[in-house]
Protein backbone atom coordinates (compact mmCIF):
# COMPACT_ATOMS: atom_id res chain seq x y z
CA UNK A 1 0.00 0.00 0.00
CA UNK A 2 2.79 2.35 0.89
CA UNK A 3 4.42 1.47 -2.42
CA UNK A 4 1.25 2.41 -4.36
CA UNK A 5 1.02 5.70 -2.51
CA UNK A 6 4.65 6.42 -3.36
CA UNK A 7 4.01 5.76 -7.02
CA UNK A 8 0.96 8.03 -6.96
CA UNK A 9 2.93 10.73 -5.18
CA UNK A 10 5.74 10.54 -7.72
CA UNK A 11 3.22 10.74 -10.57
CA UNK A 12 1.54 13.77 -9.02
CA UNK A 13 4.88 15.48 -8.51
CA UNK A 14 5.86 14.71 -12.09
CA UNK A 15 2.61 16.22 -13.36
CA UNK A 16 3.09 19.27 -11.17
CA UNK A 17 6.70 19.59 -12.36
CA UNK A 18 5.67 19.45 -16.00
CA UNK A 19 2.78 21.84 -15.39
CA UNK A 20 5.01 24.35 -13.63
CA UNK A 21 7.56 24.74 -16.45
CA UNK A 22 7.42 25.83 -20.05
CA UNK A 23 9.95 26.39 -22.82
CA UNK A 24 10.16 29.44 -25.05
CA UNK A 25 12.02 28.97 -28.33
CA UNK A 26 13.84 31.65 -30.31
CA UNK A 27 10.98 31.82 -32.81
CA UNK A 28 8.27 32.45 -30.21
CA UNK A 29 6.81 35.09 -27.93
CA UNK A 30 5.26 33.92 -24.64
CA UNK A 31 2.63 35.61 -22.47
CA UNK A 32 1.89 34.40 -18.95
CA UNK A 33 -1.60 34.93 -17.58
CA UNK A 34 -2.97 34.75 -14.08
CA UNK A 35 -6.69 34.40 -13.90
CA UNK A 36 -6.97 35.87 -17.39
CA UNK A 37 -4.74 38.85 -16.71
CA UNK A 38 -1.35 39.36 -18.37
CA UNK A 39 1.38 39.22 -15.74
CA UNK A 40 4.47 38.88 -17.95
CA UNK A 41 5.32 38.86 -21.66
CA UNK A 42 9.06 39.66 -21.90
CA UNK A 43 10.37 36.10 -21.79
CA UNK A 44 13.72 35.24 -23.31
CA UNK A 45 14.28 31.91 -25.07
CA UNK A 46 14.79 29.07 -22.58
CA UNK A 47 13.11 27.22 -19.70
CA UNK A 48 10.74 29.16 -17.42
CA UNK A 49 8.42 28.38 -14.49
CA UNK A 50 4.77 29.07 -13.69
CA UNK A 51 2.25 28.18 -11.01
CA UNK A 52 0.22 25.14 -12.02
CA UNK A 53 -3.52 25.72 -12.37
CA UNK A 54 -2.96 29.43 -11.59
CA UNK A 55 -0.88 30.58 -14.53
CA UNK A 56 -1.36 29.69 -18.14
CA UNK A 57 0.93 30.55 -21.07
CA UNK A 58 0.15 31.37 -24.69
CA UNK A 59 2.76 31.52 -27.41
CA UNK A 60 2.85 33.56 -30.58
CA UNK A 61 5.03 33.53 -33.68
CA UNK A 62 8.07 35.80 -33.59
CA UNK A 63 9.11 35.19 -37.23
CA UNK A 64 8.01 37.14 -40.30
CA UNK A 65 4.63 35.95 -41.56
CA UNK A 66 2.89 36.27 -44.93
CA UNK A 67 -0.55 37.57 -45.69
CA UNK A 68 -1.53 36.65 -49.24
CA UNK A 69 -4.46 38.88 -50.11
CA UNK A 70 -7.08 38.17 -52.74
CA UNK A 71 -7.01 40.23 -55.98
CA UNK A 72 -9.22 43.30 -55.86
CA UNK A 73 -10.50 45.75 -58.46
CA UNK A 74 -9.08 49.26 -58.00
CA UNK A 75 -9.30 52.45 -60.02
CA UNK A 76 -6.48 54.71 -61.20
CA UNK A 77 -6.40 58.49 -61.39
CA UNK A 78 -7.50 58.13 -65.04
CA UNK A 79 -10.65 56.29 -63.92
CA UNK A 80 -9.39 52.97 -65.32
CA UNK A 81 -9.97 49.72 -63.47
CA UNK A 82 -7.15 47.32 -62.64
CA UNK A 83 -7.11 44.06 -60.68
CA UNK A 84 -4.33 44.24 -58.09
CA UNK A 85 -2.93 41.04 -56.55
CA UNK A 86 -0.56 41.60 -53.63
CA UNK A 87 0.90 40.06 -50.49
CA UNK A 88 2.20 41.43 -47.20
CA UNK A 89 5.16 40.45 -45.04
CA UNK A 90 4.47 41.23 -41.40
CA UNK A 91 5.48 40.30 -37.87
CA UNK A 92 4.51 40.86 -34.25
CA UNK A 93 6.73 43.42 -32.54
CA UNK A 94 4.69 44.03 -29.35
CA UNK A 95 3.08 40.78 -28.26
CA UNK A 96 1.20 42.35 -25.33
CA UNK A 97 -0.43 44.99 -27.54
CA UNK A 98 -1.11 42.35 -30.19
CA UNK A 99 -2.98 40.18 -27.69
CA UNK A 100 -4.87 43.12 -26.17
CA UNK A 101 -6.06 44.45 -29.55
CA UNK A 102 -6.93 41.10 -31.14
CA UNK A 103 -7.48 38.84 -28.11
CA UNK A 104 -4.69 36.75 -29.51
CA UNK A 105 -6.81 35.77 -32.51
CA UNK A 106 -4.61 35.74 -35.61
CA UNK A 107 -7.64 35.78 -37.91
CA UNK A 108 -8.73 39.10 -36.44
CA UNK A 109 -5.22 40.47 -36.91
CA UNK A 110 -5.07 39.29 -40.52
CA UNK A 111 -8.50 40.74 -41.27
CA UNK A 112 -7.52 44.15 -39.92
CA UNK A 113 -4.13 44.04 -41.63
CA UNK A 114 -5.74 43.08 -44.94
CA UNK A 115 -8.17 45.99 -44.66
CA UNK A 116 -5.41 48.48 -43.80
CA UNK A 117 -3.05 47.39 -46.57
CA UNK A 118 -5.73 47.26 -49.26
CA UNK A 119 -6.95 50.69 -48.26
CA UNK A 120 -3.39 52.07 -48.62
CA UNK A 121 -2.93 50.31 -51.95
CA UNK A 122 -6.25 51.68 -53.16
CA UNK A 123 -5.21 55.23 -52.21
CA UNK A 124 -1.86 54.91 -53.96
CA UNK A 125 -3.39 53.46 -57.11
CA UNK A 126 -6.00 56.20 -57.17
CA UNK A 127 -3.31 58.90 -57.01
CA UNK A 128 -1.33 57.53 -59.98
CA UNK A 129 -1.90 57.02 -63.66
CA UNK A 130 -2.00 53.55 -65.16
CA UNK A 131 1.44 53.95 -66.74
CA UNK A 132 2.92 55.02 -63.40
CA UNK A 133 1.34 52.03 -61.65
CA UNK A 134 2.90 49.47 -64.00
CA UNK A 135 6.18 51.30 -64.61
CA UNK A 136 9.38 51.59 -62.56
CA UNK A 137 7.49 53.76 -60.07
CA UNK A 138 5.84 50.60 -58.74
CA UNK A 139 8.79 50.05 -56.36
CA UNK A 140 8.43 53.48 -54.79
CA UNK A 141 4.67 52.93 -54.65
CA UNK A 142 5.08 49.73 -52.62
CA UNK A 143 7.51 51.39 -50.23
CA UNK A 144 5.03 54.20 -49.67
CA UNK A 145 2.22 51.69 -49.06
CA UNK A 146 4.32 49.86 -46.45
CA UNK A 147 5.22 53.12 -44.71
CA UNK A 148 1.63 54.30 -44.51
CA UNK A 149 0.37 50.89 -43.43
CA UNK A 150 2.84 50.87 -40.53
CA UNK A 151 1.35 54.11 -39.28
CA UNK A 152 -1.95 52.28 -38.69
CA UNK A 153 -0.73 48.86 -37.56
CA UNK A 154 1.38 50.13 -34.65
CA UNK A 155 -1.68 50.09 -32.39
CA UNK A 156 -2.01 46.35 -33.02
CA UNK A 157 1.62 45.59 -32.11
CA UNK A 158 2.26 44.66 -35.76
CA UNK A 159 5.02 45.82 -38.12
CA UNK A 160 4.53 45.69 -41.88
CA UNK A 161 7.91 44.57 -43.20
CA UNK A 162 7.07 44.73 -46.90
CA UNK A 163 4.21 45.04 -49.33
CA UNK A 164 4.56 43.54 -52.80
CA UNK A 165 2.25 43.77 -55.79
CA UNK A 166 2.41 40.40 -57.52
CA UNK A 167 0.37 41.28 -60.56
CA UNK A 168 -1.71 44.06 -62.04
CA UNK A 169 -4.25 42.73 -64.50
CA UNK A 170 -5.93 45.05 -66.96
CA UNK A 171 -9.19 44.65 -68.85
CA UNK A 172 -8.64 43.69 -72.49
CA UNK A 173 -9.52 47.10 -73.93
CA UNK A 174 -7.42 48.92 -71.34
CA UNK A 175 -4.51 46.51 -71.85
CA UNK A 176 -4.42 47.20 -75.58
CA UNK A 177 -4.53 50.97 -75.12
CA UNK A 178 -1.77 50.82 -72.49
CA UNK A 179 0.42 48.68 -74.72
CA UNK A 180 -0.08 51.07 -77.61
CA UNK A 181 0.77 54.03 -75.44
CA UNK A 182 3.86 52.32 -74.05
CA UNK A 183 4.95 51.35 -77.57
CA UNK A 184 4.48 54.97 -78.71
CA UNK A 185 6.54 56.25 -75.77
CA UNK A 186 9.33 53.77 -76.50
CA UNK A 187 9.23 54.67 -80.20
CA UNK A 188 9.51 58.33 -79.28
CA UNK A 189 12.55 57.62 -77.14
CA UNK A 190 14.09 55.49 -79.91
CA UNK A 191 13.56 58.28 -82.46
CA UNK A 192 15.19 60.76 -80.10
CA UNK A 193 18.23 58.50 -79.70
CA UNK A 194 18.44 58.01 -83.47
CA UNK A 195 18.25 61.77 -84.06
CA UNK A 196 21.00 62.40 -81.53
CA UNK A 197 23.06 59.63 -83.13
CA UNK A 198 22.68 61.10 -86.60
CA UNK A 199 23.53 64.55 -85.29
CA UNK A 200 26.64 63.23 -83.58
CA UNK A 201 27.63 61.26 -86.70
CA UNK A 202 27.33 64.38 -88.86
CA UNK A 203 29.39 66.37 -86.38
CA UNK A 204 32.11 63.70 -86.35
CA UNK A 205 32.10 63.45 -90.17
CA UNK A 206 32.31 67.23 -90.56
CA UNK A 207 35.20 67.36 -88.11
CA UNK A 208 36.95 64.51 -89.97
CA UNK A 209 36.44 66.25 -93.34
CA UNK A 210 37.87 69.45 -91.90
CA UNK A 211 40.90 67.58 -90.57
CA UNK A 212 41.39 65.94 -94.00
CA UNK A 213 41.28 69.32 -95.75
CA UNK A 214 43.77 70.74 -93.28
CA UNK A 215 46.12 67.78 -93.74
CA UNK A 216 45.83 67.94 -97.55
CA UNK A 217 46.46 71.70 -97.55
CA UNK A 218 49.49 71.28 -95.32
CA UNK A 219 50.76 68.41 -97.47
CA UNK A 220 50.32 70.44 -100.67
CA UNK A 221 52.07 73.39 -99.05
CA UNK A 222 54.98 71.24 -97.95
CA UNK A 223 55.07 69.55 -101.37
CA UNK A 224 55.19 72.88 -103.19
CA UNK A 225 57.93 74.02 -100.86
CA UNK A 226 59.96 70.86 -101.47
CA UNK A 227 59.39 71.02 -105.24
CA UNK A 228 60.46 74.66 -105.29
CA UNK A 229 63.60 73.84 -103.33
CA UNK A 230 64.31 70.91 -105.69
CA UNK A 231 63.78 73.01 -108.80
CA UNK A 232 66.04 75.71 -107.43
CA UNK A 233 68.78 73.20 -106.64
CA UNK A 234 68.33 71.54 -110.05
CA UNK A 235 68.60 74.86 -111.86
CA UNK A 236 71.65 75.74 -109.83
CA UNK A 237 73.27 72.39 -110.64
CA UNK A 238 72.46 72.74 -114.35
CA UNK A 239 73.86 76.25 -114.40
CA UNK A 240 77.06 75.19 -112.70
CA UNK A 241 77.47 72.19 -115.02
CA UNK A 242 76.90 74.36 -118.10
CA UNK A 243 79.40 76.87 -116.86
CA UNK A 244 82.12 74.25 -116.33
CA UNK A 245 81.86 72.43 -119.69
CA UNK A 246 79.33 73.75 -122.16
CA UNK A 247 80.11 71.11 -124.78
CA UNK A 248 79.68 68.17 -122.36
CA UNK A 249 76.48 69.70 -120.99
CA UNK A 250 75.09 70.03 -124.58
CA UNK A 251 76.10 66.40 -125.27
CA UNK A 252 74.39 65.19 -122.05
CA UNK A 253 71.19 67.11 -122.81
CA UNK A 254 71.15 65.62 -126.34
CA UNK A 255 71.47 62.09 -124.94
CA UNK A 256 68.54 62.78 -122.62
CA UNK A 257 66.56 64.09 -125.59
CA UNK A 258 67.41 60.95 -127.66
CA UNK A 259 66.41 58.72 -124.77
CA UNK A 260 63.04 60.43 -124.36
CA UNK A 261 62.41 60.64 -128.14
CA UNK A 262 63.11 56.98 -128.88
CA UNK A 263 61.68 55.40 -125.74
CA UNK A 264 58.71 53.91 -127.60
CA UNK A 265 59.22 50.91 -129.92
CA UNK A 266 56.73 52.19 -132.47
CA UNK A 267 57.44 55.92 -132.30
CA UNK A 268 57.97 57.63 -135.68
CA UNK A 269 59.66 61.04 -136.12
CA UNK A 270 60.03 62.83 -139.45
CA UNK A 271 62.91 65.36 -139.23
CA UNK A 272 65.39 66.94 -141.61
CA UNK A 273 68.70 65.00 -141.32
CA UNK A 274 70.51 68.31 -141.22
CA UNK A 275 68.54 69.37 -138.16
CA UNK A 276 70.53 70.30 -135.06
CA UNK A 277 68.77 67.44 -133.25
CA UNK A 278 71.09 64.99 -135.11
CA UNK A 279 74.34 66.87 -134.46
CA UNK A 280 75.72 63.99 -132.36
CA UNK A 281 74.67 61.37 -134.97
CA UNK A 282 77.38 62.62 -137.36
CA UNK A 283 80.97 61.34 -137.63
CA UNK A 284 81.71 62.49 -134.12
CA UNK A 285 82.31 66.14 -134.73
CA UNK A 286 79.77 68.58 -133.56
CA UNK A 287 78.61 71.22 -135.98
CA UNK A 288 79.79 74.59 -134.99
CA UNK A 289 77.04 77.07 -134.67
Amino acid sequence: MNRNLLIILIAVLAVLGVSSTFIVSETEYAIKFQLGKIVRFDYKPGLHVKLPFVNNVRKFERRILTLDTAPEQMITSEQKFVAVDSFVKWRIVDVSRFYTSTQGNERIALSRLDSIVKDRIRNQIASRTLVEVISEQRVSTMLEIARRANESTTEFGIEVVDVRIKAIELPDDVRESVFRRMAADRQKEANLYRFKGREEAQRIKADADRQVQILLAEAQRDGQTLRGDGDAKSTDIYAKAYGKDQEFYAFYRSLEAYKNAFSGSQDIMILDPSSSFFDYFSSGEVKKK
